[in-house]
């Protein structure tokens, strides 16, 4: 019995279709004051005016980033913390503290994890294979990070004042959380159908602030193999979404899936490079961080499928596997991401 549920679940090497319908039913997005005066401003549900978002310290305030993400995204779905069977949630910091810090009110078990910035991918990756799997009916999935609290986690002190090339990356302050359900709700906002788990990738970059080369690898692995695993290609998805390569990354990813005989560069969209204007001081080669993809994907992706625009799309959020430690030791830069098949309910394929 087991066998043959595994044999029609377990697509491929490294894929899940998913066995019943899995709802993203709402989500909500919470984010700072540069993140609001970007491109993408009118579409958030909250911006904060003060970067601390009223708190003493950057940490305290990302894990009231979470906290407020969380709480606007089960009152869109009508549902209390009573209603939820599991958290799944993560940040950048250090034990996952913004995480511990900003959901221990609610009162929820909780499963803590990390993936770097691609955490929101596999935050809603084991969600929805709870739900497939019958052990839950609604879980929340949230991934939040700060500007200041990451630049402080794993470079220098704020004060420092240190320059950044033009290939690094802004740490996008923000959190984005998400019901998952496998009941429909009122206005569901998209569908999950199928994941793709990625696998550490490792080219050898060295250079901490282009984390975009460096993730590059790993979301080239995971959409070759998500491609493969289901049968399909590039243009089977209306977008392919990477959650914070930049621009620099962007081009990296372009060559390697080149290589592989895949041409994705008339539909690849990367939400670090929609995040924030090209000419916003300080964010160089676009946005990174947990919070970068969560926040797109809530407040923007998930509003062109409900709306149809887009009827399916893979998200590939994109993580960088390092510390200050392991810097600071020379070891290089590993990456990982995390892809996630997404589908309209008003249209579906």
């Amino acid at each position: 019995m087991e066998n043959n549920k595994e044999a029609i679940f377990a697509v491929g090497k490294q894929s899940v279709k998913l066995p019943m319908p899995i709802y993203i039913r709402a989500s909500a997005s919470v984010v700072g004051e540069k993140e609001g005066k970007g491109p993408l401003g009118e579409y958030f549900d909250m911006i904060g005016d003060d970067e601390l978002f009223g708190c003493t310290n950057w940490e305290e305030a990302e894990s009231t980033l979470q906290k407020e993400a969380v709480t606007l995204a089960m009152g869109k779905a009508g549902i209390s913390k009573e209603d939820v069977r599991y958290l799944l949630a993560g940040d950048l910091l250090g034990q996952t503290i913004a995480t511990s810090f900003g959901l221990k009110e609610f009162e929820v078990p909780l499963f803590g994890l990390y993936g770097a910035c691609s955490t929101c991918g596999e935050t809603i990756s084991l969600g929805s294979m709870i739900l497939g799997g019958g052990f839950a009916k609604n879980v929340v999935c949230v991934t939040s990070s700060h500007f200041a609290s990451a630049e402080k986690e794993f470079r220098f002190p704020m004060e420092y004042g240190g320059q950044r090339p033009p290939c690094a990356t802004r740490t996008v302050t923000g959190g984005g959380a998400f019901v998952l359900s496998t009941e429909k709700g009122s206005n569901p906002k998209a569908l999950i159908t199928g994941v793709t788990t990625g696998k550490i990738v490792d080219m050898g970059v060295k250079d901490s602030f282009n984390m975009g080369c460096s993730m590059a690898p790993a979301a080239a692995d995971v959409i070759a193999a998500n491609l493969r695993d289901f049968q399909r290609d590039p243009g089977d998805y209306d977008k392919i979404i990477t959650g914070d390569l930049g621009e620099v990354g962007q081009k990296a990813l372009f060559s390697l899936m080149e290589q592989r005989g895949f041409d994705i560069t008339k539909n690849h969209m990367d939400c670090g490079m929609e995040i924030f204007d090209k000419g916003q001081k300080g964010t160089l080669s676009g946005g990174s961080g947990c919070g970068c993809a969560a926040t797109v994907l809530s407040a923007y992706i998930l509003k062109k499928l409900e709306e149809g625009e887009y009827k399916r799309i893979l998200f590939v959020p994109t993580g960088a596997l390092l510390n200050k430690t392991s810097f600071n030791e020379g070891q290089t830069v590993p990456g990982i991401a995390h892809a996630v098949i997404l589908e309209s309910c008003s249209t579906p394929l």
